[in-house]
């Protein structure tokens, strides 16, 4: 994010477990909602490049995401 300047973009934040410690290191996007599981340097990097473009941010590793109206995971479907 540094080497893109993104800093005032992308604000990240360290937590301790959210209740899905299991599919750790976990990434979730703001306001979207959508939680990734199993996040690695390569897809975190993936992420940033994703939304510094404005696409629709898919990596297919997503644990829950926003459906408009609710929380949906990805295993209920």
């Amino acid at each position: 994010m540094k080497n893109l300047e993104l800093q005032k973009e992308i604000h990240t934040t360290k937590t301790l477990c959210n209740g899905q410690c299991k599919h750790g290191p976990i990434a979730v996007l703001y306001p979207q909602g959508t939680w990734y599981k199993k996040m690695d340097k390569t897809k975190s990097k993936e992420l940033i490049h994703k939304l510094e473009e404005n696409e629709n941010v898919h990596l297919g590793s997503e644990l829950y995401y926003h459906d408009g109206k609710t929380f949906k995971n990805q295993k209920s479907e």
